[in-house]
């Protein structure tokens, strides 16, 4: 209602002073002059690819956003009900269809287009370039987790790359100092937008990883889709990539981050945030210390407790065993003790003197039996003995006797017995030969019985 009341009261304004032939206009008349004019486009259709999302607004739902083509732009407001209606999610990048009309805001006299319908029409060429370029470095691996680098939890030097002229720098350095004053910061400027941004942001990575710092901040304060491109472009992402020193970015653009985001080292929604997390506070520092102190104490108490209950479980099970020994050794003592041979040394003797007689008692005893045991024995093998020997003998003796016959019927002395002699020269060999004597030798004649000694009168060889 406010803004068909301000362009109403702007034309009937613009009306009376050309009718008064004055040329002289307020602020309000010029802009309600402006808006009555715009009005009378009535509705249109438009195409184009959103950029610079903001919203749903936290306190109105309203969201605005522009929207352009190749070469233009222009600011687009829709208001809670519509954006809720439609059911579309905006976002930078995404290809839509508007209709309505454009209105000039009374306020500050800005031309903004006023969406009654949305539809979405596909994703922008800006949008769809980003998006290639972000799946193709995920497809090499610059942004996998495992390769982002350590960042020190506590950085006593940092390096800061952004705008001189904005206030991000600043207010990194007031976040550093208020946090912790021992932080060394260096600050190296670069453009952060506009034709060579990505060059002076790399030869700035260059300079800042040169002093070799703890880690490198990145930073710029949010802007459109379009001015954060910049930090989609692929060369910067491949030497934040490959920089020797940790990057942080902090963009600080929430909806939708740049590619750069995905390949640093870590993130942070803001260039304050991306300061706190390279620098915790002092009061935090020494609270977490004095926690740890405490948390340390306590454990060592605990500790301590436990090894006391252990010593002492430890001192009572030495105490029992030590009695239990004592008591087992104080019973094998008395048990010596009352051995005889420790009462009476002499029982040594006398048990082994008593063990001997008797020992020889048994021999006496057995002696005998075992004697007369031994001789019926002997007994009965002599018997068995001789009638084994009559019954192996007797074939043998029939069987001497036939050879005994056939010996002596072959013996010399049984020829002899026949009237035959056997004489031997002095030498005592056998005569078979009267030519082997001579006349005068002395021979022995063996006769039958008995022998004689002669002397040979003389030898005949016939």
């Amino acid at each position: 209602m406010a803004w068909t009341s301000v362009a109403t009261r702007g034309a009937r304004s613009v009306s009376a002073a050309v009718g008064e032939g004055t040329d002289i206009l307020s602020v309000s008349a010029a802009v309600g002059a402006v808006n009555a004019c715009v009005q009378k486009l009535g509705p249109m259709h438009v195409t184009g690819e959103v950029t610079g999302f903001r919203g749903p607004n936290a306190r109105s739902g309203h969201c605005y956003f522009q929207v352009k083509d190749d070469s233009s732009v222009m600011s687009v407001k829709v208001w809670k009900g519509i954006y809720v209606k439609s059911g579309v999610a905006l976002k930078d990048g995404l290809q839509i269809e508007i209709w309505g009309g454009f209105d000039v805001y009374a306020g500050n006299g800005e031309l903004s287009f006023i969406a009654k319908r949305i539809s979405v029409a596909g994703e922008g060429p800006l949008q769809r370039q980003v998006e290639a370029l972000r799946a193709k470095l995920k497809a090499e691996g610059l942004a996998d987790p495992s390769r982002k680098r350590p960042i020190p939890r506590f950085c006593t030097r940092v390096a800061v790359i952004g705008s001189i002229s904005g206030e991000v720098i600043d207010d990194v350095k007031r976040t550093l100092l208020r946090r912790n004053k021992l932080v060394e910061i260096q600050v190296v400027g670069a453009r952060i937008q506009g034709v060579g941004a990505p060059e002076d942001i790399i030869r700035a990575l260059g300079i800042a990883a040169s002093a070799r710092p703890d880690a490198i901040l990145l930073v710029r304060g949010g802007g459109s889709y379009e001015d954060l491109m910049t930090f989609n472009d692929e060369s910067l992402c491949r030497a934040v990539a490959s920089c020797p020193v940790p990057v942080i970015t902090g963009i600080g653009h929430e909806p939708d981050w740049p590619i750069v985001d995905d390949v640093s080292d870590r993130r942070a929604s803001t260039p304050t945030g991306a300061a706190e997390s390279v620098a915790p506070a002092l009061d935090e520092i020494v609270g977490s210390i004095n926690t740890r102190r405490e948390r340390l104490s306590r454990a060592i108490d605990v500790i301590l407790e436990q090894q006391a209950r252990g010593i002492g479980q430890q001192g009572l099970l030495m105490e029992r065993s030590m009695s239990s020994l004592i008591s087992h050794e104080s019973l094998r003592v008395e048990a010596l003790a009352n051995r005889r041979c420790l009462a009476d040394p002499m029982t040594i003797v006398t048990d082994r003197e008593t063990s001997l007689m008797q020992a020889e008692q048994r021999l006496l005893d057995a002696l005998p039996r075992s004697l007369e045991r031994s001789s019926r024995e002997l007994d009965g093998l002599a018997g068995r003995m001789s009638s084994a020997a009559s019954r192996i003998v007797r074939p043998y003796e029939a069987r001497v006797g036939s050879l005994a016959a056939t010996l002596d019927a072959l013996s010399p002395l049984k020829v002899l017995g026949r009237g035959y002699a056997i004489a031997r020269d002095a030498e005592g060999h056998v005569v078979t030969s009267a030519a082997s004597l001579s006349e005068g030798d002395a021979v022995s004649v063996r006769l039958g019985e008995g022998s004689f000694e002669a002397t040979v009168c003389g030898v005949s060889t016939q």
